[in-house]
């Protein structure tokens, strides 16, 4: 699968919150060049939609940079999940790309449930919003069905982007199955629901996420200034991206904690009996067709908001507020952000206050770590447990994570590549690069507020 001619990969990252193009070196993994903008959504009409023009020009110009220098061989493309594009006749937007924050009429979110399959067809749980693309199907077929009449291609969000640069339809598991309910996990092919919805003969054809697709479009190849074809490959959802170098250099079992926007945790090697439709777990799908059970949260999203205005705090400063949160059992309850994770129906409470900000930093970090080793329970994820993404950079976090469990937390050394990026640069056959990793072994005292913390939820305080 290897492939030594690339030497270098241009990935299209573009995450629900920040979009990035980067340039991967192939030998070491390393990021040698980046741009970024933040992925805004627009208020509508007709509903709040991705930017997919301002992106593309965003796409374009990076590309056509990153072509004079440092030089790219091929592109991949790693995007969130939980969305879609719908095309014309002519390969255009038949309708703007729905967010999918977005909520939708109590009548139609009814009118969805009684339309989707069971949990035990599809391991994709019931979610909030348009978080299951299936309810935003079915939103943009019911209000708009004029609009969705024109329809002619539907394809996922990375196999979009790879369009865009090759003129190739596709859709891709990774992407199909991650709570879509549009994916029979494990058996690589569509749900039910797709007959349902009346929409199997618009679906793109399905290619794997390691598919070369074709090269970038002349006309674009020449906007972009390269000098030669430019191989373009199919794409895949942004956490199995992050999964995809762990699943080359480890073997099973162990869990991934992909930290984010969203903080999604994989039990690989599990069971999927374990699974719970009404907390938020569920079956992914990698980038080899291959079930795994999932659980997740939006950490990321939640810790912002917990964090607002602080800044990064002094390393000393936080360690120290540590023993001060854990004594006085200063704590957060779920859930920041309302609508997913593993303990629906709540809302957030504090129970006691932090005097400062190193000690708002701290809690909120403990807090998300109580959260991520919950998922983890519920996964009955066994093995050490990898974490990638921001919150590896976050001592605090880690630590409390090593100490809740009970098990080593191993994160790469600084400086070594892990990552959205750097899974979607796979894809194009290059070889995984040796990594260094860092074990960290707990190291707080935190057992009984660990045990307060879950007996608050159980009493409903």
């Amino acid at each position: 699968m290897t492939d030594p001619t690339y030497r270098r990969i241009a990935v299209l990252d573009i995450g629900k919150t920040n979009a990035k193009v980067v340039v991967i070196e192939a030998a070491t993994g390393a990021e040698i060049a980046s741009r970024r903008m933040p992925n805004r959504v627009l208020p509508g009409p007709p509903y709040p939609h991705y930017d997919v023009d301002g992106l593309w020009i965003f796409i374009l110009e990076a590309l056509a940079a990153f072509a004079k220098h440092p030089g790219y061989d091929a592109v991949s493309i790693t995007t969130h999940g939980a969305s879609a594009v719908l095309l014309d006749a002519n390969g255009d937007l038949a309708m703007p790309a729905l967010d999918y924050e977005h909520d939708y009429p109590a009548e139609i979110a009814a009118a969805y449930d009684a339309a989707r399959p069971p949990f035990s067809e599809t391991c994709s749980p019931r979610l909030a919003l348009g978080l299951n693309l299936g309810a935003q199907l079915h939103f943009l077929k019911t209000r708009f069905p004029d609009r969705f009449s024109a329809v002619r291609t539907i394809m996922t969000y990375p196999q979009y982007w790879a369009f865009r640069l090759t003129g190739v339809a596709a859709n891709e598991a990774t992407s199909l199955g991650c709570h879509t309910d549009l994916w029979v996990s494990g058996e690589g092919r569509y749900s039910s629901l797709v007959d349902t919805l009346g929409i199997r003969e618009l679906m793109a054809p399905l290619r794997s996420a390691f598919d070369r697709l074709g090269d970038v479009r002349p006309e674009i190849a020449s906007q972009l200034g390269l000098a030669r074809p430019l191989p373009v490959y199919c794409g895949i959802h942004d956490s199995n991206a992050s999964l995809l170098p762990h699943l080359v250099r480890r073997t099973a079992p162990f869990a991934v904690v992909s930290t984010g926007t969203w903080v999604i945790s994989f039990a690989v090697g599990g069971e999927l009996t374990s699974l719970d439709p009404t907390r938020d777990t569920l079956a992914n799908t990698s980038a080899y067709g291959q079930p795994v059970p999932s659980a997740r949260f939006m950490g990321g999203r939640e810790f912002e908001i917990l964090t607002a205005d602080l800044g990064r705090p002094d390393p000393v400063l936080a360690e120290a507020a540590v023993e001060a949160v854990i004594a006085r059992q200063v704590m957060v309850l779920p859930n920041v952000v309302e609508g997913s994770g593993p303990f629906p129906g709540r809302t957030m409470a504090w129970i006691g206050n932090p005097v400062d900000e190193a000690e708002r930093y701290v809690a909120a970090s403990l807090y998300i770590a109580l959260m991520s080793a919950a998922c983890l329970d519920l996964l009955k994820a066994d093995g050490p447990v990898v974490v990638e993404g921001p919150f590896a950079q976050n001592a605090v976090y880690l630590k409390a994570l090593s100490s809740v469990t009970g098990r080593p937390v191993k994160v790469l050394k600084e400086g070594a590549s892990t990552g959205t990026a750097d899974g979607a640069a796979l894809l194009t056959g290059i070889a995984a690069p040796v990594t260094e990793e860092i074990t960290i072994a707990g190291g707080y005292e935190i057992a009984a507020y660990a045990r307060a913390w879950r007996e608050a939820l159980q009493s409903g305080s």
